[in-house]
């Protein structure tokens, strides 16, 4: 059980933009189609006739999915090397990788870590949404 920190922390970047990361993050994942996560073929079936009666929008899905991940890139690249190293030390705090009152020691080392590739390190990371919302629930913010 994570234990909240009483305000033991001082947010550079607000909570609030962190969970509109979040949102993208977890529409990005949500696009991923998880059956091919096994690495397993799978057979397509047609019903025949097929010409006539198949729309495929998987072009349009996928315009979606790359437009949000870019815009996703863009606003993580705008951040400054604070609040930079702040989104990273949320994402270890929510993975696990640091407890949350180990506020202070995630934020010196992901700011030690630089923040030239910050967004791939980022968007690296299968389950950001998720990490980043755990993060911030514990800290309490």
């Amino acid at each position: 059980m994570q234990r909240k920190l009483e305000k033991d922390w001082d947010l550079t970047i607000g909570p609030d933009t962190v969970r509109i990361f979040i949102e993208k993050a977890k529409a990005i994942s949500a696009g991923v189609n998880e059956d091919y996560a096994d690495g397993q073929d799978h057979e397509v079936e047609f019903d025949g006739d097929v010409r006539d009666n198949h729309h495929h929008d998987g072009l349009a899905e996928e315009e979606t999915e790359n437009l949000i991940e870019e815009e996703l890139r863009e606003l993580i690249n705008d951040l400054n090397v604070d609040e930079a190293a702040e989104l990273v030390a949320l994402a270890w705090i929510g993975r696990g990788d640091y407890e949350a009152a180990e506020w202070s020691e995630a934020v010196t080392a992901a700011r030690e870590r630089g923040n030239r590739r910050t967004a791939k390190y980022l968007m690296g990371m299968p389950m950001l949404g998720d990490w980043l919302e755990e993060g911030l629930e514990a800290i309490g913010a």
